[in-house]
């Protein structure tokens, strides 16, 4: 495998319950020598999918992620290498990057293999469907350190990082009945992010999640009615505007969206329209992280403390790559010092979002902190 000038090994070795890890790196070097010995199996209760027929999209049913691991003392982080008095989900003693199946997943596999989750039909009988959540939920440890960030790594550890994001990315693709791959981080306490450890995660999901099918169905119809492609137009839009411009490479984009749901929102487009990670050539991952490092340090320099953050890969589902764009969304939900953007009653009970800070002041004030 190969990300720019880097060639970033991948070794697959297996946990004590069958679950699989990957190392990405050249650490450890014998990864064989450090075997699982845990007496841990995986949570036995199968999750479902449930139609919603009101809003058109599928709800996941994982009653055993209500035991998962919650806030460990740092002692006993899940996530950090192995030591002699602490066996984690890691075995090796050291790692660049890992990536393991969870073990409190909201997708799983099943004995009779993928069933795609489109659409059921419309008949009186299906209005209480469901069906197996079928998929693959894995995380992603971006470092061995505990107190580390993503914003903490040099440029040459989120190349190994980006390196196991294009190689699930493109793995997950091909398992049965998977429909999108989605990487993402959840971080900061705030979020809600139960375990401290620098680490993401991603979901092979069995239907098409409910943004992207809005962004779809925005774009065909954008198509009908122009002949031109909406995420293309977009971009050319923001660029041609410029006031929401924070950052820009020569083969990536990033700007605060003219219509930004968030306080401080940045989306990353690569200039030339790709699908999906794995198409991206050497030059455009490595751009990437130099700029994606750059965003997550004027994130953390915006209120003078560490920000909470999510950021989300948007990816193009299955059979959907020709009119759909590959980019980043990465926002926070901090609107000021000591101040959180709470999705109040107009966010969560109908999804009409109020913008606290207009987007031309914020990517006014994200440039500056460059």
């Amino acid at each position: 495998m190969s990300h720019a000038n880097l060639q970033v090994r991948k070794t697959t070795v297996m946990l004590a319950d069958g679950r699989e890890l990957m190392y990405f790196g050249a650490t450890p070097a014998h990864p064989a020598d450090y075997q699982d010995r845990r007496p841990v199996s995986t949570p036995g209760t199968p999750s479902e999918i449930r139609w919603d027929w009101l809003l058109g999209e599928w709800v996941t049913v994982a009653s055993h992620r209500q035991d998962r691991t919650f806030r460990p003392a740092d002692d006993q982080c899940p996530l950090c290498p192995s030591t002699p008095g602490s066996r984690t989900e890691i075995p090796a003693p050291e790692y660049e990057v890992a990536v393991f199946e969870n073990r409190f997943p909201a997708f799983t596999s099943h004995p009779a293999g993928g069933l795609a989750g489109g659409r059921p039909p419309a008949t009186p009988e299906s209005l209480l469907v469901s069906r197996p959540a079928t998929g693959r939920c894995e995380v992603v440890c971006f470092s061995p350190q505990h107190t580390a960030s993503f914003a903490d790594l040099g440029t040459d550890q989120a190349a190994t990082v980006m390196a196991a994001w294009v190689d699930r990315s493109a793995e997950l693709a091909r398992l049965p009945g998977v429909e999108q791959v989605y990487c993402f981080e959840n971080r900061g306490s705030e979020i809600g992010v139960t375990l401290s450890h620098p680490h993401g995660q991603i979901y092979a999901c069995p239907f098409i999640t409910p943004r992207t099918d809005r962004m779809l169905t925005s774009c065909a119809r954008y198509r009908r009615e122009t002949g031109r492609s909406l995420f293309d137009d977009l971009v050319a839009a923001e660029l041609a505007d410029g006031a929401r411009i924070v950052a820009a490479g020569s083969h990536w984009l990033a700007f605060v969206p003219h219509a930004a749901r968030w306080p401080y929102e940045v989306h990353l487009y690569p200039r030339r329209r790709a699908p999906d990670l794995p198409v991206l050539d050497g030059a455009a991952r490595a751009e990437f992280c130099e700029l994606y490092l750059d965003l997550l340090r004027r994130f953390d320099r915006l209120f003078g403390q560490p920000a909470p953050y999510i950021s989300a890969w948007h990816q193009a589902p299955a059979g959907h790559g020709a009119d759909f764009a590959l980019h980043l969304e990465l926002f926070t939900v901090r609107r000021a010092p000591g101040k959180l953007k709470f999705l109040a009653g107009t966010e969560s009970g109908m999804g009409m979002f109020t913008q606290d800070i207009a987007p031309e002041a914020a990517a006014r004030l994200l440039r500056e902190l460059g």
